[in-house]
Order: C-alpha cells, then sequence, then structure tokens
C-alpha cells in the first residue's frame, strides 16, 4: 500500500493560488512549498503539488492538459457534513471558482462540484457513513 498521495497540478499564478486554498480553509506544508510550487494538505498523508506551469513541464515531456481547456483528472473530497460541502463550494464561487454543475443528492451521498481558478475540477461530498453499500449490488 502506498503511504502517501501526491496529485500534481499545474497552476498559472502562484500568490492566487495560495490565497484561493487558505481562504478556504486549506493549509499548506512549507517544506515543499516555494517560488515553484505550494504543497496543499488534503489530509492525513493525502497533497496537492500545485506546480507553476513552466516547472510542472519539466517532469514530463507530453503537453500538459490545461484545466480550462480539457479534464484529466476530478479531485473528489469528501467532508463531514452536508452544510461544509454548501460552505466550501459557496465560498470557492465567492473567490472566482466557477459551479460548473447543480448540486447532485443521492440520499447517501450529497455532492456539489467547481472548477478553480485554474481550471481544476473539484468534487465536494458529504456520504451518510451508515449506509448499507450493499444495498447498491442489488
Amino acid at each position: 500500500m502506498a503511504k502517501r498521495l501526491f496529485v500534481n497540478l499545474p497552476i498559472k499564478d502562484i500568490n492566487r493560488t495560495r490565497v484561493f486554498f487558505e481562504s478556504l480553509g486549506f493549509k499548506f506544508n512549507p517544506q515543499f512549498s516555494d517560488e515553484k510550487a505550494l504543497c496543499l494538505v488534503l489530509g492525513d498523508n493525502f497533497y496537492g503539488m500545485l506546480l507553476m506551469e513552466e516547472f510542472f513541464q519539466t517532469f514530463t515531456p507530453k503537453p500538459l492538459s490545461l484545466g480550462k481547456q480539457s479534464t484529466e483528472v476530478l479531485l473528489s473530497l469528501q467532508v463531514d457534513t452536508k452544510d461544509d460541502v454548501h460552505n466550501m463550494v459557496n465560498r470557492a464561487v465567492e473567490l472566482g471558482a466557477h459551479e460548473y454543475a447543480p448540486p447532485t443528492d443521492h440520499g447517501f451521498m450529497y455532492l456539489r462540484v467547481f472548477e478553480d481558478l485554474d481550471g481544476h475540477q473539484w468534487e465536494i461530498s458529504w456520504m451518510d457513513e451508515t449506509y448499507n453499500w450493499d444495498d447498491l449490488k442489488q
């Protein structure tokens, strides 16, 4: 099993990105953050490496999949309550994000989505931890 997960995402403006995610309540690990990269702490051993586009490009010979033009990954975060879903997405929109689809309510799961300042798509959800997942198989 993996010990940590680092998801690397290209960004255009490090200062604007820092303000956006700090305003949503996230922290950064200063040990892995500098003028080219921010280490966004998503949870215990889960990180988003937000890399300036030029720096990101040094890690791969393939062209970047820029979030404003295409989708390569959907980032899904589970929070504790439906109110937490609303608070985070509403705050993200206030900070310039775009909510690109209406909320989805499956009863056992509630989901809202937004595109951040660089076009990366975030799914913020709440799940009923008491739900019987075997019911989905029927």
